[in-house]
């Protein structure tokens, strides 16, 4: 792994004007502040950088990927309740942060260049401090150049364990990302035109954990728990098992009641970049395998077998995870809104200001963290762009601890997973009748439909956009100001 060997002048110079160990501190730039106080009862440092790693097998070329702690997707366990303080040290050779996918905490620290924080430039430190309130399964990634940055690898999982959780036989993290390599192991364009304004910039080496499938082993007659992740950048991926009857016990990482996938359309679950599911299942008692696949493609990408390893004898499967603590909007008192998500042009960009009075009136998004070009909106609105650099107004402004509804309208050809960070919404309905009810931080809404989620809104400024990276990157992205 390489490292920067020093903070670069703009971050000296940032750290020097906020005085000793600014570097080290929180640094808002947006509206809302939530209270400071924190006692952490774990303390760990992220160190990203790069690394050689054999992506296209043992006897290929090496990729030059980038990781966390020189671990490609890097696990993290820790136990419902921990007050985590990560220190993020930035080893690459451009500016990066570090977002905590799906985590309810305090917005200063949600990892959003300029909205939340500075850009941690190379060689520089920033500290985390994140409340571990909600178990289940999440990741963290980059939010600056994330089609780069975490299209080469930077992605790490974070467990959050529940000793209330029923007991398993065996349990396996699968963590699902393609890569965009050429024959010699190096990176093709992450990101292409024609990809970035359809339906992404698909690799063609695809990988569970680094591997191109992994041969898992558990009891027959044993209880199983998957925790399948979609890191990818652009896949939407149609996820199914064969050999065992499996249960949805876990939409991004909350607990609702066990779902038989059989009982989903087509037997699968539909889940685009940026969402997790977690399964249980039960291994055939005569020893037969069980395979867990990605069906949306013709030809079947099985990524994972699980082979009988010993023997034990379970009574009825009892799969229920424990009841999700999150604050549940009072739907008969929400405010509504309407959010649709729609194709654009630079040329069709409003040029929207922020009042001159307003804390991010006069800020400019690091160059770094803007695509090159326009191609998609969210209610005629983009984020900008190019040379556009200006902080847009927010796409609503709601008050804190108030119950809200709101629908996403699809009035593009492609699906698109939208995320809102630093809450847990409930998916509420959809007008193709497909999805059970669920708490998720991220929805797949396909084209043509209308997904409605309710929330209750944590004071700060929130970022709301698709999880197809090349999108977010072209437009695809505000943030609700929450006051």
């Amino acid at each position: 792994m390489t490292r920067g060997a020093s903070l670069s002048r703009r971050a000296f110079l940032g750290a020097a004007a906020l005085g000793a160990g600014a570097a080290l501190a929180p640094s808002r730039i947006s509206v809302a502040r939530t209270p400071a106080a924190f006692v952490p009862t774990k303390t760990l440092t992220l160190a990203s950088g790069e690394m050689d790693f054999r992506l296209l097998g043992a006897d290929r070329p090496a990729t030059r990927i980038y990781a966390y702690d020189g671990i490609p997707f890097q696990e993290l366990r820790l136990p419902r309740g921990t007050r985590l303080e990560a220190t993020f040290e930035n080893g690459l050779d451009e500016g990066s942060t570090v977002h905590f996918h799906g985590i309810r905490m305090p917005n200063e620290y949600d990892g959003v260049p300029t909205i939340t924080q500075p850009l941690i430039q190379p060689g520089g430190r920033f500290v985390y401090r994140i409340p571990l309130d909600d178990p289940g399964t999440f990741f963290f990634h980059p939010h600056c150049d994330e089609t780069g940055q975490a299209g080469r690898g930077l992605v790490g999982v974070l467990v959050v364990e529940d000793p209330r959780d029923p007991e398993f036989d065996a349990e396996h993290v699968l963590s699902l990302k393609d890569w965009r390599l050429a024959q010699d192991g190096s990176f093709l364009n992450l990101s292409e035109p024609d990809g970035a304004s359809k339906a992404g910039t698909f690799g063609a080496t695809r990988s569970v954990n680094g591997a191109p499938s992994l041969a898992l082993t558990a009891p027959a007659g044993g209880d199983v728990r998957l925790r399948i992740l979609n890191v990818d950048s652009t896949r939407i991926m149609d996820i199914g098992v064969e050999g065992a009857e499996a249960m949805l016990i876990a939409v991004d990482g909350h607990a609702l009641p066990p779902v038989s996938l059989d009982s989903l359309p087509d037997g699968v679950w539909r889940m685009g970049p940026a969402q997790r599911i977690d399964l249980a299942l039960r291994m055939p008692t005569d020893g037969s395998p069980v395979t867990i696949g990605d069906y949306r493609a013709a030809k079947v990408y099985s990524f994972a077998t699980l082979t009988a390893k010993g023997r034990v004898k379970r009574g009825k499967p009892a799969y229920a995870l424990p009841k999700a603590n999150i604050p549940r909007a009072d739907l008969k008192k929400a405010t509504r809104h309407s959010f649709t998500l729609q194709q654009a042009t630079d040329s069709a960009v409003k040029e929207l200001s922020l009042p001159p009075d307003d804390p991010l009136a006069k800020a400019l998004l690091d160059s770094l963290c803007v695509g090159s070009t326009t191609y998609w909106g969210i209610n005629q609105n983009s984020w900008p762009t190019g040379e556009r650099r200006s902080v847009p107004p927010p796409l609503a402004t709601m008050k804190a601890d108030a119950s809200y509804r709101v629908e996403i309208k699809n009035e593009t050809r492609f699906p698109h997973p939208v995320h809102l960070h630093g809450h847990a919404f409930e998916v509420l309905s959809s007008s193709l009748d497909r999805l059970p009810r669920h708490l998720a931080d991220t929805v797949l809404v396909q084209p043509g439909e209308a997904v409605e989620i309710a929330f209750v809104a944590a004071p700060g400024d929130w970022v709301f956009h698709c999880h197809i990276l090349e999108h977010m990157e072209t437009g695809m992205m505000g943030y609700f100001r929450v006051v």
